[in-house]
């Protein structure tokens, strides 16, 4: 009897983390939701300042505009490493960490080597693995994730910018999750500054009359460009977050459906073998009184 107490038990606590589970996939799947609509929203706003952008590319030449596509002097790189402030989403997080190790080995390698290298985290859960390496770490952007809106995500854009700006870095790098739907992310690192411009499958030889003029327009249009990549980068994380966490719950809850449908076998054996034993036994007293 005292293994099967101990079944019973494991058969009641696999139902409690089952409807644990469950609750947290329909969570994710309301945040998913709203996250999806904001992503959604944001791209093609963010796509056309891209494009606007390509068709002035011709305007790169202006001093007033250069710093924003030459490296700055400095030989240090920021990378803004965006993961999440709670686990439980598959390989949400270890693909970020990974991506990210990747670069500092290959990619960056000899700026690591020098100390040139400063990672700058929104999110905890790859802070947590990074702070490990004796990297300098940046955490002032950390939490932005508890009150995600376009304030706060120009916030850092803001700041990124004008650490750039200033000299401090001559590479701004950003990795993260690129949404594409509730199954599939994308692990991107897009170079942010200095900004590359190739060249856009749109027509740019258009007699355009600007007011005012292209470099004026550029240098409002540049910084709003870059913000609002950032912005898009975190609404695309956000997406993805519960998109893998609602898929990981999800799998989770099936896979103690079918821990349970065993548990269920092996209870219900045990028992019907007690029951057998404990018939046995009284036949067997029954038998030896007769006798």
């Amino acid at each position: 009897m005292g293994n099967l107490k101990e079944v019973r038990n494991r058969i009641t606590s696999t139902i409690s983390t089952q409807q644990i589970t469950k609750a947290m996939k329909l969570v994710s799947a309301t945040k998913l939701r709203k996250a999806q609509s904001a992503i959604t929203q944001m791209r093609p706003y963010a796509d056309k300042l891209n494009g606007i952008l390509k068709n002035l590319k011709d305007s790169v030449e202006s001093e007033k505009l250069s710093k924003y596509f030459n490296q700055q002097a400095s030989d240090k790189v920021l990378i803004v490493v965006i993961s999440s402030d709670r686990g439980l989403c598959g390989g949400f997080n270890a693909n970020i960490i990974k991506r990210t190790r990747a670069m500092l080995t290959e990619t960056y390698a000899e700026q690591v080597a020098k100390n040139q290298v400063e990672l700058l985290f929104v999110g905890k859960k790859a802070y947590e693995f990074f702070k490990k390496l004796n990297l300098p770490c940046n955490t002032e952007f950390m939490g932005l994730f508890s009150q995600l809106n376009a304030e706060n995500g120009f916030a850092l854009g803001d700041y990124v910018l004008q650490q750039y700006l200033s000299g401090k870095y001559n590479c701004v790098e950003v990795v993260y999750n690129q949404f594409k739907n509730a199954a599939t992310q994308i692990v991107c690192n897009d170079v942010m500054l200095p900004i590359s411009m190739k060249a856009s499958n749109s027509s740019s030889n258009n007699d355009y009359i600007f007011e005012p003029n292209k470099v004026d327009i550029l240098e409002e249009l540049i910084p709003r460009t870059i913000k609002t990549q950032l912005y898009r980068c975190l609404l695309d994380s956000f997406a993805s977050e519960h998109g893998a966490r609602m898929i990981s719950m999800d799998k989770a809850t099936d896979n103690a459906g079918e821990i349970l449908k065993q548990l269920k076998l092996v209870y219900n054996r045990g028992r019907q073998a007690a029951i057998t034993n404990e018939i046995s036994e009284i036949v067997g007293g029954a038998a030896a009184l007769n006798g």
